[in-house]
């Protein structure tokens, strides 16, 4: 009986470790499939292209995100913030808000997705542009966002860059917050994407440096475009954090 018992457990125990190690096969597969895919679009944006997009930064590299528009033209821009692994594809479909949650630039699954552009938002005309990206584990996707609860990380990161087919954006962060989904008490800064009176504006400015984590000393300008960042946040249930910035210079191709 006793070792019937003995032989029961060590199938279980032996069962228990194939599966586990089957899903951090699987989970370390799909981390490096997903490297693979962002190194190779990077490569593919870098300088040789004959019409590299520019801005007055010393530390930024010129790129150009035509060729991946023509492998698909979901593509709407790339967002980089310097010396993080924050440097990816921004995408939209029209057709499903939320297509990119679960797929990757090649529109395959993954758990990671790639960063969207909010369905409400109008790349040209918003005067707030919100992007989604998933909070992973490993820090991939928006997860380096987290770093932005330490001032002292905001005071070495504080500027997004965003390219477009068009020209590309540099953008100041003036607030990070927390704020809790499906509360009474909530800040849908998701709504606030028409800001087209001053009030309105301002009143969703101040909002956001009421709830900033730190006092940052810089408070955007009636009509002054903003990009926030969206993502997971962990310390308490349905949480977001938000990065929030606005458009401090603007280049062309």
């Amino acid at each position: 009986m006793k070792k019937a018992i003995f032989i029961i457990l060590f199938i279980l125990l032996i069962s228990l470790i194939v599966i586990s190690s089957y899903f951090i096969y699987k989970q370390l597969r799909e981390e490096n499939e997903q490297e693979s895919i962002f190194n190779e679009l990077n490569e593919i944006i870098q300088i040789d292209s004959e019409n590299p997009v520019k801005i007055n930064s010393e530390a930024n590299e010129d790129i150009n995100i035509d060729e991946l528009y023509q492998i698909n033209n979901d593509l709407i821009g790339w967002i980089k913030i310097s010396d993080t692994d924050i440097n990816y594809p921004v995408m939209k479909n029209i057709n499903q808000p939320e297509y990119y949650l679960r797929r990757n630039f090649y529109k395959k699954y993954s758990s990671y997705g790639t960063p969207f552009l909010a369905y409400e938002c109008n790349l040209k005309t918003s005067e707030n542009l919100i992007i989604y990206g998933h909070h992973m584990q490993n820090k991939k996707m928006f997860g380096e966002l987290e770093n932005y609860k330490n001032k002292e990380f905001y005071n070495n990161h504080k500027e997004i860059i965003f390219y477009t087919l068009d020209n590309i954006q540099k953008y100041e962060i003036f607030a990070v917050f927390k704020t809790a989904l499906y509360k009474n008490d909530t800040f849908k800064y998701y709504q606030n994407i028409e800001l087209n009176t001053e009030e309105d504006y301002l009143n969703f400015i101040n909002k956001c440096c009421s709830k900033s984590l730190y006092n940052t000393n810089i408070k955007p300008n009636y009509k002054d475009k903003l990009i926030t960042l969206s993502t997971c946040e962990y310390s308490e249930e349905n949480s977001r954090l938000v990065v929030i910035a606005r458009q401090i210079e603007e280049g062309g191709v």
